[in-house]
């Protein structure tokens, strides 16, 4: 059975920095693209950050550009989320999944695994 497990949120300040992790039990996540998502309360869960297998390729939602950075460890099967200049706008549950590119777009879709979240709350 494939776990995603989530990890490293927690209550910061705005303009401060947190780092995320996402651990995959599978070894067969170090050759897929990955990503991170987030919902905050009443609101539809959102694409933040993919990475690609190997990492020579990242997008990010424009909201988060220049503040966020996503990488990956494949030794580990782990990727990260690394968070700067946070806002309260960004509170939210943040979860790891498998992202799928949509064709033409570029965009991408959720994928079919999912960890449990991990919750991020910035205080103004």
């Amino acid at each position: 059975q494939v776990q995603l497990v989530e990890s490293g949120g927690g209550l910061v300040q705005a303009g401060g920095s947190l780092r995320l992790s996402c651990a995959a039990n599978r070894r067969t996540f170090s050759s897929v693209t990955m990503g991170w998502w987030r919902q905050a309360p009443g609101k539809e869960r959102e694409f933040v950050a993919a990475i690609s297998w190997n990492g020579d390729k990242t997008q990010y939602a424009a909201s988060v550009e220049g503040r966020f950075t996503i990488s990956r460890d494949n030794s580990k099967n782990t990727v990260y989320l690394q968070m700067n200049n946070l806002k309260s706008d960004d509170t939210a549950v943040y979860y790891c999944n498998n992202p799928i590119r949509s064709y033409p777009s570029g965009n991408y879709n959720p994928g079919d695994f999912w960890g449990q979240g991990t919750q991020v709350t910035v205080s103004s």
